[in-house]
């Protein structure tokens, strides 16, 4: 791509109009005739990389100042992230343009929850959907991590293209603060904006310095947006929403809400958990969620209030909820027996507390939470899961996570250290796979097992080395294998 094309956004002048092969940000991936953008992160700064760059080829820097870049033309702008964000959506053909539309979700929680909700009733209405965030990015069927919930500027926009080229006709993404603070998703238009709700988090260090700024990097995403919903229950709502140029509805459980819900309950059967409600104001129906908890209920009505702006029939809300799920977040896996076997993420003590607190909320025989502890990691946050799962489940089985270069047998000490702070009863099986069979030869009618800590991930990190480990596939092998000894038994003589 000729360079007049790649900055016709910037406003530049005086270049030479060389061919482009491509956009890097980081000097070790330049290749001859790339682009090297130069972005000032936490740790680093690219504006000292740039030499390297231009060793390994780079043909044109993008930079904040002057540097040093023997055989390659410098171009200076005054904001190299948002340089690279427009530049990387003009790169891949500028895919939120026309190709597919863009649904940004912001907030404290429930972003992810939001995400697949809608994507389940966007599908239901027959509109290919893909994801990008916490899970990861997801195009049908596939699957790809990611190290951050909102990557940087160039992969969304290469995701964006690939989704584009897939036949997807949406992406819904997970905005995150940090994400907006810093241009990630900055020079495109959103279809839709959701906020979910604000609280304390990401506050100190490399992410906010104070609830302000968080507050108004959450508040970037609506500008972006060609109309907007927002939960009328928060007391920040205005606070995010009042500088959105775009209309603005709002869904809420108290009163006043253009989207209101009322009447939630808890629905519960072996292998489903789930909750209800009524949906009234300007939409009036009961809806029905394939995933647990109350707060699922506000994420729903978000879902709904979305997608009744994008013009979505009611019936494709109902038949989208219903079958929702989030790879790894209170997902459900099928099982033979009377009892619910759930897997989630919660791989810290306030996770796991609210995890076990809206399983609680559905009554089970026992709560059955199989966990461990990462290696590698504050020992504080072993002692909290310790005593969180002592005292709130009636059994705990303690077993491995990924240990990396620690000893599984002195993680699982730490959290029996918290234990002991609760009456609570456990067992500690080190091996997994073993813990997991346990479980599932041991749960009985009404319970509810969760395995905590692994949820979307599919490895085992230890000393140095990922090992595949995708416990829906070790859940579907432990069930055949336990079938296979059931059936040797009846046939021994």
């Amino acid at each position: 791509m000729k360079v007049s094309r790649l900055v016709k956004a910037l406003g530049l002048q005086g270049f030479e109009d060389v061919e482009v092969t491509d956009i890097v940000y980081d000097s070790r991936k330049a290749l001859p005739g790339c682009a090297f953008v130069c972005l000032r992160g936490a740790s680093a700064d690219g504006h000292q990389y740039a030499a390297k760059a231009c060793a390994a080829g780079a043909k044109v820097v993008v930079a904040e100042e002057p540097v040093e870049a023997p055989g390659a033309q410098v171009l200076l702008v005054p904001d190299t992230k948002k340089a690279l964000a427009l530049m990387s959506a003009a790169f891949f053909g500028n895919p939120a343009e026309g190709d597919i539309q863009v649904i940004g979700i912001t907030g404290t929680k429930g972003k992810t929850s939001t995400a697949y909700m809608i994507q389940a009733i966007l599908q239901a209405a027959g509109h290919k959907t893909g994801i990008i965030g916490t899970v990861g990015v997801l195009i049908g069927h596939k699957l790809t991590q990611i190290e951050n919930t909102t990557p940087q500027s160039y992969e969304v926009q290469r995701y964006l293209r690939e989704m584009a080229d897939a036949g997807c006709e949406y992406c819904v993404m997970e905005a995150s603060s940090i994400g907006l603070r810093d241009f990630r998703v900055y020079g495109f238009p959103f279809k839709a904006g959701v906020f979910t709700n604000f609280s304390e988090d990401h506050i100190g260090g490399v992410e906010h310095k104070d609830m302000q700024e968080y507050l108004e990097s959450k508040a970037l995403l609506f500008p972006m947006c060609e109309t907007a919903v927002g939960n009328f229950d928060d007391e920040a709502v205005m606070g995010v929403l009042e500088k959105a140029p775009c209309p603005v509805k709002t869904f809420g459980f108290g009163t006043g809400a253009d989207y209101q819900g009322s009447g939630c309950a808890h629905l519960n059967r072996p292998g489903f958990l789930g909750v209800t409600f009524q949906v009234s104001g300007a939409l009036r129906f009961a809806a029905q969620v394939g995933l647990p908890g109350r707060f699922n209920a506000s994420n729903a009505l978000a879902a709904i209030a979305c997608c009744h702006q994008l013009g979505i029939p009611q019936a494709a809300m109902e038949e989208g909820l219903g079958q929702v799920r989030v790879k790894g977040r209170v997902e459900p896996v099928e099982v033979p027996g009377p009892f619910t076997l759930l897997l989630d993420y919660a791989h810290n003590a306030v996770a796991m507390e609210n995890l076990l607190i809206t399983l609680r909320e559905y009554n089970p025989a026992r709560l059955i939470c199989l966990f461990g502890a990462g290696g590698n990691r504050s020992r504080v946050r072993r002692y909290e899961m310790g005593e969180v799962s002592g005292r709130l489940a009636d059994l705990s089985v303690i077993t491995e996570d990924n240990s990396r270069d620690e000893d599984v047998m002195d993680i699982i000490a730490d959290i029996k250290t918290g234990m002991a702070k609760t009456s609570g009863k456990y067992i500690e099986i080190p091996n997994r796979r073993a813990a997991i069979k346990w479980c599932l030869e041991n749960a009985g009618e009404g319970d509810i097992v969760v395995l905590a800590g692994k949820g979307h991930e599919d490895y085992q990190e230890i000393k140095g080395k990922k090992y595949p480990f995708d416990e829906r596939v070790v859940v579907k092998e432990l069930l055949e294998e336990l079938e296979q000894e059931s059936a040797n038994c009846v046939s021994a003589p």
